[in-house]
């Protein structure tokens, strides 16, 4: 297997679960990564190694966690992160880069969230069924969405049944259905100037009660999942095409290019431009 492998997969019709990339690096001792700021969840399962895992808090302090081979750790989306490899033992990982309407209930019934963000699994057999599952990825890049976002599913059921801290949800399945009818409607038309008001009367609710529903299924506010969903739209499009600047900031809900200039720095940390030669495919 090379020593790096990435994929990316574009494929926007999975609304509970869907994935933006997944790959796997064998680290160089110290390489590191950061300080970057995610726009969806981002999984590792090490592999081999070890490494650290550094998380900037919102009081501006900062945690960090010693990560060994057999367990993993999460991102979550708006985190900034740096991670990098021991010197003396650099470590080997596989990793996700997923979202969706479930990912925050899936995460939670393992415990996994920005106050938790290792996975430790009940004994290494749940660790090597995480592990299975994320390399099964890296090496069937060529099969389908469906078939890629099914194993996805496999490696959630993988993180919540191994995780040594897993634990029931309780959940109300109307806040569910109001959360995932606001989510199609943002998916359906994110490039048009929708507010909140218009995500409220597609669910047919009073503004705040939505807010306040939306926020407890999806972890934040309709306004903030609406532009980092079309942030990640943007992200996409200055990978994948030569579109200008200003014809993606138009697709993506923002007309005016120098709003979007500010709101993509403020998520990603780079320019736009920047973010397109730091990640270019084509």
């Amino acid at each position: 297997m090379p020593d790096f492998m990435c994929n990316v997969l574009l494929d926007e019709r999975f609304m509970d679960l869907n994935i933006y990339q997944y790959g796997y690096e064998k680290c160089q001792p110290l390489h590191s990564y950061g300080p970057f700021i995610r726009n969806n969840y981002l999984f590792h399962y090490v592999i081999s190694g070890k490494g650290t895992l550094q998380v900037e808090n919102s009081d501006k302090t900062s945690s960090e966690y010693k990560i060994q081979a057999g367990s993993g750790f999460l991102i979550e989306p708006g985190q900034i992160t740096t991670y990098f490899a021991d010197r003396a033992a650099p470590w080997e990982y596989c990793w996700v880069e997923f979202g969706g309407l479930r990912a925050r209930e899936i995460l939670e019934s393992a415990d996994l969230s920005r106050k938790n963000p290792v996975f430790l699994p009940q004994a290494s057999e749940n660790g090597e069924t995480v592990k299975k599952e994320m390399l099964y990825l890296t090496s069937h890049s060529g099969e389908s969405s469906l078939h890629l976002i099914g194993h996805l599913y496999l490696i959630m059921d993988a993180l919540v049944q191994g995780s040594s801290r897993k634990r029931e949800i309780q959940g109300g399945k109307l806040s569910k259905f109001y959360a995932r009818e606001a989510v199609a409607f943002i998916e359906q038309n994110y490039a048009r100037p929708i507010t909140v008001e218009d995500m409220a009367a597609r669910c047919k609710l009073d503004r705040s009660y939505f807010g306040k529903i939306f926020k407890d299924t999806m972890g934040e506010s309709p306004q903030n999942f609406l532009i980092r969903y079309r942030m990640s739209q943007a992200a996409q499009l200055l990978v994948t095409t030569n579109l200008s600047v200003g014809d993606v900031s138009v697709r993506t809900g923002y007309p005016n290019q120098l709003h979007f200039s500010r709101a993509f720095k403020k998520t990603y940390g780079v320019s736009p431009r920047e973010y397109r030669q730091m990640n270019k495919l084509m």
